[in-house]
Parts: structure tokens; sequence; C-alpha cells
């Protein structure tokens, strides 16, 4: 089984917050949790074996941001007959694109 899920947390409405400063606490909570993750510039992708520990290490994300209102959105794509990790699955499109699956570089 492997649970996979896009993980966004952001201060809302807090113009007296350093955005920057409040998601590196999410992302730094995360490392309380045996997931894998990788930040990207719009969301972290987090991989573990449980969705229990997935759920675990959103809320913590969630609950390291100071400020007075937080947004969190979370997308889980959870396979429970197989595993199949996050590099396999871009491995799988590139493999059908014939090339890296990103652009511009």
């Amino acid at each position: 089984m492997t649970v996979t899920a896009m993980l966004s947390v952001s201060p809302v409405d807090s113009p007296d917050v350093e955005f920057d400063e409040e998601i590196a606490k999410a992302v730094d909570a995360l490392d309380d949790f045996d997931v894998r993750y990788e930040t990207h510039p719009m969301e972290t992708t987090i991989e573990a074996e449980s969705l229990s520990e997935v759920f675990a290490a959103a809320q913590a994300a969630h609950e390291a941001v100071d400020a007075a209102r937080v947004g969190t959105t979370l997308k889980i794509d959870h396979y429970r007959e197989e595993t199949l990790d996050a590099d396999e699955k871009v491995d799988r499109v590139e493999h059908h694109l014939g090339r890296d699956a990103h652009g511009g570089e």
C-alpha cells in the first residue's frame, strides 16, 4: 500500500506574518513523521505507508503555521492493493513522453 498526497499549507489574510517563514515551519513539522516528502513551489508531495501517517503529518504542518488564519489543501491518492511510489508515477508518464516531464530548461 502506498499513500501519496499533495499538501499546501499557508497563512491567509495575515499581512504581518512572514509567509515563507511560516511555510518553512509547516515543512519542518513533517520531519517528525514517517513520511517522505519533496517541496515544490506550489505544494509539498508527501508519501507514506499509511493513510493515518499522512493525516497526522498534514495536521502537524497545519498547526505549525503561526497565523490567525491558515489555509490547508490536502489531496490524497491511496493505492490500497499495490505499492506505487511518487517517483514511479512520474517514471510512467515520462516513459510515454519519451523525455523528462518538465520543460523550459
